[in-house]
């Protein structure tokens, strides 16, 4: 069974930074992708960033510039920095784990989910 557990959620002020991890447990293939994924209040789960197991990241065009993707292949841990942050950004974090996938940015290819993780930018 695999589990994600994220962390680092909380609230902050417009402009402020927050970082988020995921952490990976259990029995994946040996090279997956790992995507970041939110849903704000009322809206439909939307993709963020994705990484593929060799450190190459992608992002949806709202993010580019603030956020930056890693991941430590070691620890099987995910990470997110989101700077310059803006209450729009508010939502639940998720990450995902998309088994012998370079990397994707459609949900539907992603096999494992964290449980979220909320995120607030107050203005």
């Amino acid at each position: 069974q695999v589990q994600l557990v994220e962390s680092g959620g909380g609230s902050v002020q417009a402009g402020g930074s927050l970082g988020l991890s995921c952490a990976v447990s259990g029995r994946t293939r040996s090279r997956y992708a790992m995507g970041w994924f939110r849903q704000p209040p009322g809206k439909e789960r939307e993709f963020v960033a994705t990484i593929s197991w060799s450190g190459n990241a992608y992002y949806a065009d709202f993010v580019k510039g603030r956020f930056v993707m890693s991941r430590d292949n070691v620890k099987d841990t995910a990470y997110l920095q989101m700077n310059s942050l803006k209450p729009e950004d508010t939502a639940v974090y998720y990450c995902a784990v998309a088994n012998g996938r370079t990397w994707s940015s459609e949900s539907g290819e992603y096999d494992y989910w964290g449980q979220g993780t909320q995120v607030t930018v107050s203005s």
